[in-house]
């Protein structure tokens, strides 16, 4: 390495240094990014609401879910019953409705059976809306606070109030025969509803359009946890599933380079370096490579593979072996395509099939009874293969329509 090389490297860690210095001694920020995520400290996290989750669902056990409802409570339903082997309220806070429509189906099995679902969020997905038969719209007048406040009486209502990253979204259509308005947002100009109790067969749908509520930032200014409180209120069972947003790895950042590079300075610090050495590389670096071969892929030999055994079933005419495998293959490809179980082929199992696939229902049920009736068969000639095998392509040709 060269003198004048020396040089420039000691300047560019000197250059580095200062920056680390200068922006060590400048003042934070205050990050107000709405994350809504459970181990968030800053003002718009829920870390709070998450320390204190015990002892505002006293006598209650939380459990923090970081699957998606469909996931959790797929492999807790009794298909022999149609019950859940599990029983409690649902939790669920976030500015934005990311449930996937799989869930959201989820959700309403598992209200139809009595159990409660709180969803405080700004915004629903369709799918929701028109199941429950409401509608919210983001209110035209502009207001720099709100005044929130039960309806109850029996809760003590008092006015909270709340400014900073609150939502103008309010319920602009409910249907008022079923649905209970439980609180309003108000301000000097108009009063609008943004907390309602929507019945669903056996259980209840609880809406809350100010999420910004169980954040750090609210729940540490002045008495306005006691407003979380009165809402949560409404949880009553003993057990709370509580799917919360960033509780695993996944959904939030956990680089080494996280902190650098939310930081304008360290980060550009770092590109610098990475550029750097990048330049140094390709002006100082002597590397000759040598001749890469040319190596021919291999050749996919799975179709005449496939033709050899086939021809080889054919020629020996076990037809009851090719019919077994067809419906071990069908069964292994509805198990991964719809996540059914497929041990009992019954009626069960049709409506559940037709429930995630779509399918006639009729169409499904004559090819479970020509699957349960060659399984039964100890001998089966051509024509059984045949039938299976038009069964099986209508089935998804009128899936295709």
């Amino acid at each position: 390495m060269n003198k004048s090389l020396k040089v420039y490297i000691f300047l560019l860690v000197l250059i580095l240094i200062g920056i680390i210095l200068v922006d060590a001694n400048r003042p934070k920020p205050v990050n107000w990014a709405t994350t809504f995520a459970l181990n968030d400290k800053i003002p718009f996290g829920l870390y709070v609401f998450g320390q204190e989750s015990e002892a505002l669902f006293l006598n209650q056990k939380i459990s923090k879910i970081s699957n998606t409802p469909y996931e959790y409570f797929y492999d807790k339903y009794n298909y022999e019953d149609s019950t859940y082997t599990v029983k409690g309220d649902i939790l669920y806070i976030n500015d934005d409705f990311t449930i996937d429509n799989n869930s959201v189906d989820e959700l309403f099995y598992y209200a139809s059976r009595g159990n409660d679902v709180f969803i405080s969020s700004s915004t629903f997905s369709q799918k929701l809306k028109d199941s429950l038969g409401f509608e919210i719209e983001t209110s035209s007048i502009f207001m720099d606070s709100f005044a929130l406040k039960v309806s109850n009486s029996t809760l003590n209502p008092n006015d909270f109030y709340y400014s900073k990253g609150v939502s103008t979204k309010y319920f602009s259509k409910i249907d008022t025969t079923t649905t209970v308005v439980l609180g309003h947002q108000s301000s000097t100009k108009e009063s609008l509803t943004n907390f309602i109790k929507i019945p669903y067969k056996d259980g209840n749908f609880y809406l809350h359009t100010q999420p910004i509520v169980f954040t750090n930032y609210y729940m540490l200014k002045e008495n306005n946890h006691e407003y979380v409180a009165q809402i949560s209120s409404y949880l009553k069972q003993n057990k709370i599933y509580w799917f919360a947003k960033s509780y695993d790895g996944g959904q939030l950042n956990q680089s080494p380079m996280r902190y650098i590079l939310s930081q304008a300075s360290l980060r550009w610090a770092w590109y610098i370096s990475l550029i750097s050495i990048l330049i140094f590389m390709v002006f100082n670096a002597k590397r000759k490579q040598r001749v890469i071969p040319i190596i021919e892929p291999l050749r996919n030999t799975t179709v005449d593979f496939t033709k050899t055994i086939g021809n080889l079933y054919f020629q020996e005419g076990n037809h009851k072996n090719i019919i077994d495998k067809k419906i071990i293959y069908f069964l292994e490809k509805i198990r991964n395509e719809y996540l059914i179980d497929t041990t009992v082929l019954d009626d069960s199992f049709i409506n559940r099939m037709h429930q995630k696939s779509g399918m006639k229902k009729e169409d499904i049920a004559a090819l479970v009874q020509l699957i349960n009736q060659l399984k039964r068969k100890e001998i089966c000639n051509e024509s059984d293969v045949i039938s299976l095998n038009l069964a099986i392509e209508k089935l998804y040709q009128k899936k295709g329509k």
